[in-house]
């Protein structure tokens, strides 16, 4: 039976789960399933956008039967030809043959590697335009997102990014398909973090490449090939990606693997773990002979500090361990400070061999000495472990220093006190649409200052900037609407609402918004609550006037949080991009790989794509 969501209006996810695989790609353990979307647009032209894995492919072949409703399938977009996207290809040619694929060249060439077909093609490439009717989808060329050929669509129309495998995370859907439905930040954005740490955690560089790219674009939606769809709270998932793509640790904490076959070194890992907990730093230990590697990668990528602890085996690293540190060079870690307890009854080498494993990476810090045990831990050595439990503190520059100076000052000093108005930022505010009428013009602006002052009668007050159109068209009607806005409120309504103003633009032309009894427009689909306001006081705050009404209408729209200023600038608002100097260098044509420098020697070979110095070109 077909199982299908729909994205937008005519936008459909026809993907499915997989709660039965136990490793993904034959490595990566998922205990919560995993998800492969596909997306059918159903225009003027039909639309697919990429297949599926043959574990979903019943399921997916009925969405596609019942969605498309005897209807050709005019195109197919293949953003990515890994098999977990494109297994179904064959078979989706069979039952559509008049089907013209849409990809890029390293794509046609991996469909005749993997399925000796010779469909009909289209190839895309840099900023190639694709018409169906009402909308126009713009492709980008991502290589190395995490294979070669991979390229993303932007459609203009609706503002939404298909993203391939970018944004995506482990996971079964369960019948949600939007981030916003669940708590992903409680329950997903651990598995977003595993999955990009595991998949693309090697290309950073091409990874920032891509976001370049993305943040060019004014964005809506966001459309990955595992995972939740992106709608609200964009900034969330698009700032982890920098911060995983430039391997700027998220958190100032210590990650602590340890390898111990007696207990012995598990000691003492405990022990400079109880020791960092009692300064207050944030800790989280892994037995790397239990836990999966991919969540150790996942966690490397998530702090500032590593300790790694292991015995010493047959002369060398525990076997665990070594597996580990080998992984966490191949997925091209850097950027971090990293501790080392050795064990070893008659030999201890693996301190040494551990620190020359990871002296290959990139701005490594190693704290010293490392901490060497014989068999077990002594108490004469535990001064060793506050040594290095010191020097990890020592190297952690966001630690509070203890601040001495009286809590409060005297009556006789409070004159001379400076003033800091970067204190009230740390006051907590909302954020609410405040709207007005006045005959038959309409307006609103954003405000960030509205609260309940009595039960009986019910009252609200609201601060509004004097500047404010809305704030004059108050001062005549004494009417007013305040609508709570969400955490899924999208930025367009901070733009519409907040940077722009009703004098000149009509904010609300060719609205659709409803009204309450009083004839004044709110916004529903954006907001939890909304009150309307009789104005019975105006109180003058020089720049601003606080009005003071009796609530005559409230209405509880939804039961998503409010938003904060807080989470406004963290999730909401698009970080402001830096300034970049013009790199020298050369780019493989390949996997996007950059070399630094004036001159590329003629028998350079890529490190990521083996390809020779014959693919690359100038910056």
């Amino acid at each position: 039976m077909y199982c299908f969501r729909s994205v937008c209006e005519d936008l459909f996810w026809i993907g499915g789960d997989d709660r039965r695989l136990s490793l993904f790609e034959g490595v990566y353990s998922v205990p919560n399933g995993v998800s492969y979307n596909s997306y059918l647009l159903l225009d003027q032209k039909t639309v697919l956008f990429d297949t599926v894995d043959i574990s979903v492919s019943s399921v997916f072949f009925e969405n596609l039967e019942y969605l498309l409703h005897g209807r050709p399938l005019d195109y197919l977009v293949i953003h990515h030809m890994e098999p977990d996207h494109s297994a179904t290809l064959s078979e989706l040619l069979l039952r559509y043959p008049e089907t013209t694929l849409v990809c890029n060249k390293k794509s046609q060439k991996l469909i005749e590697q993997f399925f000796h077909l010779a469909p009909t093609v289209v190839l895309a490439d840099e900023n190639f335009l694709l018409e169906t009717g009402s909308h126009t989808f713009r492709f980008l060329m991502m290589p190395m997102v995490h294979w070669p050929e991979v390229m993303m669509s932007y459609d203009e129309t609706s503002r939404t990014l298909f993203s391939s495998d970018a944004f995506g995370s482990f996971g079964a859907l369960n019948g949600a398909i939007f981030a916003d439905e669940v708590d992903f930040d409680g329950h997903y954005m651990d598995e977003a973090r595993r999955y990009y740490s595991n998949i693309m955690g090697k290309y950073g560089p091409q990874v920032l490449t891509a976001m370049r790219k993305i943040d060019d674009l004014d964005l809506r939606t966001i459309c990955p090939l595992h995972g939740f769809v992106w709608r609200t709270s964009l900034e969330k998932i698009l700032s982890k990606y920098r911060t995983w793509g430039s391997y700027t640790p998220e958190e100032t904490g210590v990650m602590i693997a340890y390898a111990s076959v007696y207990g012995n070194t598990a000691n003492a890992a405990t022990i400079v773990s109880s020791m960092l907990r009692e300064r207050g730093i944030k800790t989280v230990m892994f037995d790397v002979s239990v836990k999966p590697t991919s969540d150790l990668v996942s966690a490397a990528f998530q702090y500032s500090h590593i300790l790694f602890a292991s015995t010493t085996y047959n002369a060398g690293i525990f076997i665990s361990m070594e597996e580990l540190l080998r992984d966490l060079v191949s997925h091209n870690i850097q950027n971090r400070t990293v501790a080392f307890v050795e064990n070893g009854s008659w030999g201890p080498t693996s301190g040494t061999l551990m620190k020359e494993l990871l002296s290959s990476c990139k701005d490594m810090r190693f704290v010293a000495p490392a901490v060497t045990i014989r068999s077990s831990l002594k108490e004469a050595q535990l001064d060793e472990l506050v040594a290095l439990t010191d020097a990890l503190v020592a190297s952690m520059p966001s630690v509070a220093k203890v601040d001495d100076s009286p809590p409060h000052p005297t009556l006789a000093t409070k004159q001379t006190n400076e003033i800091d108005f970067l204190a009230t930022h740390k006051f907590s505010y909302g954020l609410f649409l405040l709207t007005a009428k006045e005959n038959e013009k309409e307006n609103g602006c954003i405000i960030n200052t509205a609260m309940q002052l009595t039960s009986n009668p019910l009252r609200i007050s609201i601060a509004v900037n004097k500047q404010n159109y809305t704030h004059d068209m108050i001062l005549r009607t004494g009417e007013f609407n305040v609508s709570v806005l969400t955490e899924h409120t999208s930025f367009d309504v901070f733009q519409r609402f907040g940077f722009q103003s009703g004098r000149t633009v009509n904010k609300f032309e060719n609205a659709t918004e409803p009204c309450t009894t009083n004839g004044i427009r709110y916004l529903k689909d954006s907001s939890n609550a909304v009150f309307s306001g009789h104005v019975i006081q105006g109180v003058d705050c020089g720049t601003h006037t606080l009005f003071i009404a009796d609530v005559t209408e409230a209405l509880v729209l939804s039961s998503v949080p409010s938003v904060t200023y807080a989470y406004y600038f963290a999730n909401i608002k698009p970080k402001p991009r830096k300034a970049e100097e013009k790199k020298k260098g050369f780019v493989c044509t390949i996997c996007g790989y950059v070399y630094e420098g004036d001159t590329l020697p003629d028998d350079f070979i890529c490190p990521i794509c083996k390809h020779p110095a014959s693919d690359f070109e100038a910056l």
